[in-house]
């Protein structure tokens, strides 16, 4: 089944050398090949601003980039955030982008009773996390709160309700590693995982 497949490079820098950049080349790649739709946001790119009031929250955004990315989100049918773990969770410019983007009740609309309907429902997400300490100890030890937070308190309210995560550890010790998690990463794409 082909699929409308919405790949988000979550890293706060756009140098095309970093990691981030080219996982998401490679599963853009594999999905292309496969002959999934696919588009691409590069938060590092994007101009808009970072919420300060909480009534900025009810009003819906009016900046060009952020009414962009809504039309890119209900688009796809497939979510894919490709990140580094910044101080245990996501860089601050994709909370600050999610925050903006969810503006208006573009992610939680106005539901019955005690919880709002989330306005992604029926999409599916897998979270693509690097870091510089080894995968395990940051699922282990950390019990993985920063990308938990997240998924439930964005992802999961939102009403994606299938969110798969990929903890991508010791990166930058190892070129022959990072050529098998491109190639993961390709394989990945053409899934439409």
């Amino acid at each position: 089944m082909k699929r409308r497949i919405l790949l988000i490079d979550g890293h706060p820098d756009s140098n095309p050398a970093r990691l981030c950049n080219a996982l998401a080349g490679a599963y853009a790649e594999g999905a292309s090949t496969a002959g999934h739709e696919i588009r691409q946001l590069d938060i590092a790119s994007l101009s808009f601003p970072v919420l300060r009031d909480p009534q900025e929250f009810t009003r819906s955004p009016s900046h060009p980039d952020i009414l962009a990315a809504q039309g890119h989100f209900l688009w796809a049918d497939h979510l894919v955030f490709i990140f580094p773990l910044w101080l245990g969770g996501p860089p601050a410019l994709l909370k600050a982008f999610m925050e903006i983007l969810g503006c208006g009740e573009f992610l939680l609309g106005s539901g019955k009773g005690l919880f709002p309907k989330g306005r992604l429902a029926g999409r599916t997400a897998r979270m693509v996390v690097t870091m510089g300490m080894p995968s395990f100890i940051y699922r282990l030890f950390f019990h993985a709160h920063g990308t938990k937070a997240f998924e439930r308190g964005i992802l999961r309210i939102a009403g994606i309700k299938s969110v798969r995560t990929t903890y991508i550890g010791d990166v930058g010790f190892s070129a022959d590693r990072c050529r098998r998690w491109l190639n993961t990463l390709k394989h990945m794409g053409r899934k439409a995982q």
